[in-house]
């Protein structure tokens, strides 16, 4: 899938929302960021944003870390970390967050896969599995490096917070969920905003991407234009009574959460694909009441 060898039919745009669904809910350049901004409890939140230079070109794509509190906490209060995931990003994007996650007392984690499971330091890739196939395949065709390869989950304050593959299907199962619904829940949504002229991307631009002389930097650019509009698409992937992928898992998550504080910790990190953190947020709301309280920005990927 990379090289010259990757067919332009395999980029068509209607399956985009299906590749970017990927980066946001699957499972994930100097990171200054800027300035750290405090936010008021009720304003919206978005955990990635596009960044522009002066003349409106892509300069960054650019993914949360929003710093949530109780209402009135005091000192002793605790503290939870949104760390938005984008699946794919710039080396430096994963070495920041790998110095920052020894400052916590517990950084939970998404994988799915057997409760308590570690990655190991430097784990291949499987090039058996289908949608490993597909994002280490868009990995290179970007030139950035996949999150399970640039994450160190050797910290022993990392902690699984995700479902197992037993779990995972068997919610699926009493929900009368199928990866099909889940598909055509998106296409249906992508086809709409095409026919309301909200689409911007046309597939003769993806084509001219495809043979840019920098072919990766073209498409990260196209790629992160569309992470804008995703919102939308998130919203017909979960549905008004949630789903597996993101509303069901981020149950699991948040249970992990309950048990780390009832044993003490008091600086926790949720690092999560972004497409999970507007329904993990709300959640943190009220279940926890624990509202946003700051918000930092690190660079996820250079456009220029």
């Amino acid at each position: 899938m990379s090289g010259s060898r990757f067919p332009h039919r395999a980029v068509n745009y209607a399956a985009w929302p299906l590749f970017l669904a990927m980066f946001l809910a699957g499972g994930a350049v100097p990171c200054l960021g800027v300035d750290s901004e405090w936010i008021g409890a009720e304003e919206p939140i978005r955990f990635l944003r596009l960044v522009q230079t002066e003349n409106g070109d892509p300069k960054a794509l650019e993914a949360a870390i929003v710093r949530c509190m109780p209402i009135g906490g005091h000192a002793t209060a605790p503290v939870v970390d949104l760390v938005s995931a984008i699946h794919v990003a710039e080396p430096e994007f994963y070495s920041q967050l790998n110095r920052e996650f020894p400052d916590y007392d517990a950084v939970l984690y998404e994988l799915v896969a057997p409760e308590g499971t570690r990655v190991a330091k430097g784990a291949r890739r499987n090039p058996n599995n289908p949608v490993s196939f597909l994002q280490h395949g868009l990995t290179d065709l970007l030139e950035l490096q996949f999150q399970l390869e640039g994450i160190d989950y050797s910290l022993q304050n990392l902690v699984h917070a995700d479902m197992s593959p037993e779990q995972f299907t068997r919610s699926m199962q009493n929900r009368g969920e199928s990866f099909s619904e889940v598909f055509f829940r998106m296409m249906g949504y992508t086809m709409a905003q095409q026919n309301d002229g909200a689409s911007r991307t046309s597939d003769a631009g993806l084509i001219m991407a495809l043979f840019a002389k920098n072919r990766a930097v073209a498409l990260r650019r196209i790629m992160a234009e569309q992470f804008e509009r995703m919102q939308g698409v998130l919203t017909a992937i979960d549905g008004p009574e949630g789903s597996t992928l993101i509303a069901e898992r981020n149950k699991v998550a948040l249970h992990v959460l309950r048990r780390e504080l009832a044993a003490g910790k008091r600086k926790v990190a949720i690092f999560y694909g972004a497409g999970h953190m507007d329904d993990m947020l709300a959640r943190l709301r009220s279940e926890f009441g624990l509202v946003p309280t700051e918000i930092r920005w690190l660079t996820a990927w250079e456009l220029q």
